[in-house]
C-alpha cells in the first residue's frame, strides 16, 4: 500500500507521493494506474516528492500515459505547500526546487500559517526553435491553417490565438497538433482569448494527457506569445477552466513568474 495526498492547483489535480524514501519503484507504470479516473484515485498525472542534492526538494512528473515531463507549474505549487507544511513545518518561506526543468525558486506567501499562494520563478523562456524543439527556421509555424508561437518553458508549448476559448477546437485538434510532425517531442497546445491588455482566457491541451483545467508553464508560455505578438503587457491575469493565475515576463532579467493556489484535497492509500 502506498500513501498519497491529492492537490489541486487552479484545478490541475495530481496525485502526490512523499518518495525521499524510494517507496515508487516503477513511477511509468504507477502513474496510468492510480491516474485513471474510473478504476484509480483520478488525476492529471503523478508526481514523486524526492530528495535532492542541488536544491532543498525534487519533484517528478509523470502523465496519465507513463510518460515523464520535463515540469509542471501548478504541480509545482503544490509541491511547494506540501513541502512548506510537511518537511519545513512553515517556519521556510523561500526554497529551491529540482525539476527536469532545472531548479525553480519557491516564494510562499501566508497569513501567519495560513497558506495563501506561491511565487514560482519560471525562468527564462525558450525561444529558438531547436531548443524548444520545433522543426522549423523560426518559433512561429503554421500548421493546418493556423498559426502558431512556439515556446519552451523546460517542455515545449505552441500558442494560438482564437476570438473564442469556448469555441476553440480544443478537443477536436488538439490531439492532432500535439503529435504534429513538426514537434519531435509533441507539444502542450494552447488555444487564447486575448480581453485586454492584461487579461486573457487559455484552454490547454496537454502533451500526454489531454484537456486540462490548467496549466502554469503552458500559462507562462501563454504570456510570452501574448507579448511577442503584441496582444497584452508583461503582466497579466490569466483566466483558466479551474481557475485564475497571475503572470509576469520581468523586462530586467527576462523570467517569468506565475502566482497561484494550491490546495489539499484528500489523502489515501493505493493498492499496486
Amino acid at each position: 500500500m502506498i500513501a498519497f495526498t491529492k492537490m489541486q492547483g487552479a484545478g490541475n489535480d495530481y496525485i502526490y507521493i512523499d518518495n525521499r524514501n524510494e517507496v515508487v519503484k516503477n513511477p511509468a507504470e504507477l502513474s496510468p494506474k492510480i491516474s485513471d479516473r474510473h478504476f484509480g484515485v483520478g488525476s492529471d498525472g503523478l508526481v514523486l516528492i524526492c530528495s535532492s542534492d542541488k536544491a532543498d526538494i525534487r519533484m517528478r512528473m509523470f502523465n496519465p500515459d507513463g510518460s515523464e515531463s520535463e515540469m509542471c507549474g501548478n504541480a509545482s505549487r503544490c509541491v511547494a505547500r506540501f513541502a512548506w507544511e510537511r518537511f519545513f513545518q512553515k517556519e521556510k518561506d523561500e526554497f529551491d526546487l529540482e525539476t527536469g526543468a532545472g531548479i525553480k525558486h519557491i516564494v510562499i506567501h501566508h497569513n501567519g500559517k495560513n497558506f495563501q499562494s506561491a511565487t514560482i520563478d519560471m525562468g527564462a523562456p525558450i525561444l529558438e526553435p531547436e531548443q524548444i524543439p520545433v522543426a522549423a527556421p523560426t518559433n512561429r509555424i503554421r500548421i493546418d491553417g493556423r498559426e502558431f508561437t512556439c515556446v519552451s518553458m523546460g517542455n515545449p508549448h505552441a500558442v494560438t490565438f482564437v476570438d473564442s476559448v469556448q469555441t476553440a477546437p480544443v478537443l477536436t485538434k488538439g490531439p492532432a497538433y500535439e503529435m504534429d510532425k513538426a514537434f519531435p517531442r509533441k507539444a502542450n497546445i494552447e488555444f487564447v482569448e486575448v480581453l485586454s491588455p492584461t487579461h486573457a482566457k487559455m484552454r490547454v491541451w496537454e502533451r500526454g494527457t489531454g484537456e486540462t483545467l490548467a496549466c502554469g508553464t503552458g500559462s507562462c508560455a501563454t504570456l510570452v506569445a501574448c507579448v511577442l505578438n503584441g496582444k497584452t503587457e508583461r503582466e497579466i491575469d490569466l483566466e483558466l477552466l479551474g481557475g485564475t493565475l497571475h503572470i509576469e515576463w520581468r523586462e530586467d532579467n527576462s523570467h517569468v513568474m506565475m502566482t497561484g493556489p494550491a490546495e489539499f484535497v484528500f489523502e489515501g492509500t493505493f493498492d499496486e
